[in-house]
C-alpha cells in the first residue's frame, strides 16, 4: 500500500457509490476522451476505463507511476491509456489533448482554483468539468448563500456549475479534515461573454473585489473617475450602494461592455 503524501494533499478515494456518481455526472461515455489529474491509486481510473472512454491520466507522484503501469498494463498497451508522468500545472493542455475532451478528478484540494482557471482560460478548454473538491469551496463556485465571488464569477462566465452530491470524509484514506462535494461545470464556451474583452472583464472584478468591505463604487474609482462610473452605473441600473458581491455575471458582463 503506498502511503499518500501530505505534500501533495493526496486523500485516496475508496467510496465504489461516489465513484460511481463522479462518473455519472461528468456523463462519460465510450466515444468521449477524459483527462483525469492525479490518478492515485487508479480507483477512478479503473471506472472511467470501464465506460470504453480513452483516458489521459496525469500522475505527479513517481511512488505510484509503477503500481499505475502494473494495474493498467493492457489498458496503456491497447493505447485506451495514456498515463503521464508529470505535474499538471506544467503541461501545455493543446499538447496532450488535441481532441475535445472532459476533465474529470479528484484534485488536491490546494490547487483547486489554480485547476479551474488553468482549464476554463485555456485556449483550449474542455467540453465539462467534473471534480471533487471541497465543500467549501464548491458552495463559493455555485454562489450557494446568494453572493457572487471572485471564483464563482471566474468559472460561471465560462461554465454553469452545479454541485452533483456532498462527500463525507469517510470516503477517503487518510481522510480529510473537511467535508467534500462533486462539482460538475457543463456547456464550458466562451460564449457567455458576449464579444466582453475577457482581459477587460477580469481585471474589472479584480478591481471590483479589491476591498470585501468597500462598496463597489469607491473600488472601481481606482481606475475610472466617480463621473465616469455614475453614468456607468446609471445605464446598467446598479445601485449606488452595490457591493462587487451583489452583481450577477449578467450584470458584470453589461458592466464591461458600457466601459470597452
Amino acid at each position: 500500500m503506498v502511503k499518500a503524501k501530505k505534500s501533495l494533499g493526496q486523500h485516496f478515494l475508496n467510496s465504489p457509490t461516489v465513484i460511481s456518481d463522479i462518473v455519472k455526472a461528468g456523463s462519460v461515455i465510450s466515444e468521449d476522451l477524459v483527462l483525469e489529474i492525479g490518478p492515485g491509486m487508479g480507483v477512478l481510473t479503473s471506472a472511467l476505463l470501464g465506460t470504453g472512454a480513452k483516458v489521459i491520466a496525469v500522475e505527479k507522484d513517481d511512488n505510484l507511476i509503477p503500481a499505475l503501469q502494473r494495474r493498467f498494463a493492457r489498458e496503456i498497451y491497447i493505447k485506451q491509456l495514456n498515463l503521464i508522468h508529470a505535474d499538471i500545472l506544467d503541461l501545455e493542455l493543446p499538447h496532450i489533448a488535441t481532441n475535445t475532451y472532459k476533465v474529470v478528478a479528484n484534485i488536491p484540494y490546494y490547487i483547486t482554483g489554480q485547476i479551474i482557471r488553468m482549464f476554463l482560460e485555456s485556449d483550449k478548454q474542455p467540453t465539462s468539468m467534473t471534480l471533487l473538491v471541497q465543500k467549501e469551496v464548491a458552495e463559493r463556485i455555485v454562489a450557494r448563500d446568494g453572493k457572487e465571488s471572485l471564483l464563482s464569477l471566474s468559472v460561471k462566465v465560462f461554465g454553469d456549475p452545479r454541485i452533483v452530491r456532498v462527500v463525507g470524509r469517510g470516503a477517503f484514506v487518510p481522510q480529510p479534515n473537511v467535508d467534500s462535494a462533486v462539482l460538475n461545470i457543463e456547456n464550458i464556451s466562451r460564449l457567455r461573454l458576449n464579444l466582453v474583452n475577457e482581459k477587460l472583464f477580469f481585471n474589472l472584478i479584480h478591481l471590483g473585489f479589491a476591498h470585501k468591505r468597500k462598496q463597489l463604487l469607491p473600488n472601481l474609482s481606482s481606475s475610472y473617475t466617480k463621473k465616469y462610473l455614475l453614468e456607468m452605473f446609471e445605464k446598467c441600473s446598479i445601485e449606488l450602494k452595490a457591493r462587487a458581491e451583489d452583481l450577477p455575471l449578467a450584470t458584470w458582463v453589461k458592466l464591461c461592455n458600457t466601459i470597452s
